[in-house]
């Protein structure tokens, strides 16, 4: 009872009288501060020990901060601080009396709680017969004290992992049943910490039973649980008066707004699963040495193998559980070889699970924020950059929502009045159009226009440039309508919709390396394309055109093709179906173009337009070096005459190719492509 306990040092027995009351343990207790005072803090762990607990708490152990058994208030690190940076760890004496003045070191909870090397069973063999015996664990009473709030949320991640799915590990909830949770907010930060970008600290939001806040003179006590309760009635505590409660809210809030939110974690999930193919994962693999200190740090991290210890005659076997690592050569080895055999493939799969594949499977994310995997790291590799630099946070712009379109309603037209004409080949003419409505301009590579003439069809024909004031299409003249159009000059004017449809997903090639591939007319759609690419050219790495005529007389924008491969940053390769006396390139279908080039498909990302045939050959051959459907683009042409997904005309499958395209991931069009009759 408390009458028996010792006053609080230095205070009158009066106020030891306002001490916490066993009975006292309703709802309103649950939350509310108390204070004990710094030469107390020592009865807390004699309490614990006195319950038959093992005591694990933080101490100084081989020149780092770590958890340990701890047997009273001195081993605790008095005075003692950390200094981290990427791949740095030192301690500082602090000069002062602050037991919890540091942030985390490389051991957490984990260590307790999911041991390593587990003994599991004993396997016999005696003849024909075999048995297998449980080996008996004896799992401590354990208490742990100084844990932080990223730890707490690491323990509820593992509680989730362990115990939330159909089959539970029995040893880790014998060990979790049994433990008793003694947090610490944080009144201090490392370089490192990112826990306020996970959602997870500075302070203790749950999962303890009970929480301090440090301050000068002793410690501000939140309780958490019963249990909790039951353990602060034995303690010589009283109400923590407003100052005190207002200073142990200040120092975490300063600690919040020190860390600020280095990993904006918005989106992050989806944001990360788009850049399988980000160059940037062989770049982390040129520094990273797959040594798996990330792994064996993290509070989080269960990945495990099961071992056996075998007698010598073979009669009985010991299997064990072990901490193990997907950074390990050997994690991902079958029988016929290693599906991660490369160090970039290891540490997609470590950051992918953390911050994306572990939501879909756990809830939450895999990581909470602690740091220690930058720390620990021997070569400083820090997750919060290749975050960012792998995954960037999509701003305002970067995905332009595609312009509302005039007269888009069937039979409403507004009129452009053409500018320029450029006789592109025999049968193919190039409008620039002027005077055209603001939306044309602020039109996107890929979209088409409703074209109209009098007495004519309407003809949906792609944009084949977007000028400051003028657009241009490009136009082969293949029946009455189209030879109209090819037919006008200058000041002629001409019945326009749009722009309508899907655009090239520009922003999704940025960081890969471009392929475009076309024949023929295809040339045109890409054009404003390969335009956007030129303008932006620091954001692709190689960028590389194969384009097929019928005859090199029948190549479009012949001055634009030379001028690009004289760039010196455009691979332009060109072939023929026939030469002429003066063609000394390739003759054959464009796809020979790439059959024997040693470009890596999987960093690559594919624009493809032409005839469907010629773009089903081109899907087969990029497919074959390893782009994913997702990473290839087509564009479709079908009987358009609404241009807004009304009329019915351009219906593929579940799409209508005017409204959901023309411009299609592979991926989205799934087994309609190339079908016949579809």
């Amino acid at each position: 009872m408390v009458a028996s306990e010792p006053p609080i040092s230095g205070q009158p027995a009066s106020l030891a009288a306002q001490a916490f009351r066993p009975g006292e343990t309703g709802g309103s207790q649950l939350g509310a501060d108390w204070f004990l005072a710094r030469p107390n803090l020592g009865v807390l762990i004699d309490a614990l020990r006195a319950d038959g607990r093992t005591v694990v708490g933080p101490r100084v152990v081989d020149g780092a901060i770590t958890y340990a058994e701890i047997e009273s208030a001195d081993d605790l690190p008095i005075g003692v601080g950390d200094e981290q940076a990427p791949g740095h760890y030192r301690l500082v004496e602090r000069g002062d009396r602050r037991a919890f003045d540091y942030t985390v070191g490389p051991l957490s909870p984990k260590r307790w709680t999911f041991p390593s090397p587990l003994s599991l069973n004993v396997g016999t063999r005696d003849g024909r017969d075999v048995t297998f015996e449980r080996v008996a664990t004896e799992t401590p009473r354990l208490a742990f004290i100084g844990v932080r709030a990223c730890e707490l949320a690491a323990l509820g991640i593992h509680d989730r992992v362990m115990l939330g799915g159909p089959y539970t590990d029995e040893d880790y909830r014998t060990r979790r049943q049994g433990a008793l949770v003694i947090a610490v907010n944080c009144s201090t930060s490392s370089s490192t910490c990112f826990c306020t970008s996970m959602g997870t600290g500075p302070a203790a939001r749950g999962g303890y039973d009970l929480a301090l806040t440090e301050l000068d003179e002793g410690f501000v006590v939140r309780i958490g649980s019963p249990a909790g309760a039951d353990l602060l009635a034995r303690l010589p505590v009283r109400a923590a008066d407003g100052d005190q409660r207002a200073s142990a809210a200040e120092a975490v809030a300063a600690v919040a707004k020190r860390i600020g939110d280095p990993v904006p974690s918005a989106g992050l999930h989806d944001r990360l699963m788009a850049q399988f193919d980000s160059p940037q994962w062989a770049k982390i693999a040129e520094r990273c040495l797959s040594c798996a200190n990330c792994t064996m740090v993290c509070p989080t991290c269960f990945c495990n193998t099961v071992i056996q210890q075998s007698a010598l005659d073979g009669s009985t076997s010991t299997s064990e559980r072990i901490w193990d690592s997907c950074f390990t050569a050997g994690f991902a080895r079958v029988a016929g070889g290693n599906f991660r055999s490369r160090p970039r493939d290891r540490y997609r799969q470590w950051l992918t699970h953390k911050f994306a594949t572990w939501v879909d499977q756990f809830g939450s994310f895999g990581c909470v924020g602690c740091g220690r995997c930058i720390t620990w790291c021997p070569v400083g590799i820090d997750v919060r950059a290749e975050l960012l630099a792998i995954a960037p946070p999509l701003t305002p712009g970067r995905e332009p929502a595609a312009p509302r379109p005039v007269a888009a309603a069937p039979g409403w037209y507004v009129s452009g009045r053409v500018v320029s004409v450029r006789q592109e080949t025999s049968d193919v003419t190039t409008l620039t159009v002027g005077d055209v409505d603001d939306a044309f301009l602020a039109g996107q590579p890929g979209q088409f226009a409703m074209l109209d003439l009098p007495s004519f069809p309407q003809l949906p024909i792609s944009i084949s440039r977007f000028g400051r004031d003028t657009v241009d299409f490009t136009i082969r003249a293949a029946g009455p309508a189209t030879a109209a159009l090819t037919a006008l000059g200058p000041r002629d004017e001409v019945g326009l919709r749009g722009p309508l449809g899907t655009s090239w997903p520009i922003e999704r090639a940025m960081g890969h390396d471009v392929v475009i591939v076309t024949g023929g007319i295809g040339l045109a759609p890409l054009r404003p394309l390969i335009d956007s690419l030129v303008a932006q050219r620091d954001q692709f790495d190689a960028i590389r055109l194969y384009y097929g005529a019928r005859t090199p007389s029948d190549q479009l924008y012949q001055e634009e093709l030379r001028g690009w491969g004289a760039r010196g940053d455009i691979d332009v390769q060109l072939t023929v179906d026939r030469a002429d006396d003066a063609w000394t390139g390739p003759v054959g279908v464009v796809t020979h173009l790439f059959d024997r080039a040693t470009w890596d498909g999987s960093r690559s990302v594919a624009f493809v337009c032409g005839p469907e045939r010629m773009m089903e050959a081109t899907v087969d051959a990029l497919e074959a070096r390893d782009l994913a459907p997702d990473r290839i683009f087509v564009t479709l042409e079908r009987h358009m005459q609404c241009g807004i997904g009304l009329c019915g005309h351009c219906q593929i499958g579940r799409l209508f190719v005017c409204r959901d395209g023309p411009v299609f991931a592979l991926a989205q069009l799934g087994d309609i492509f190339g079908r016949e009759g579809i």
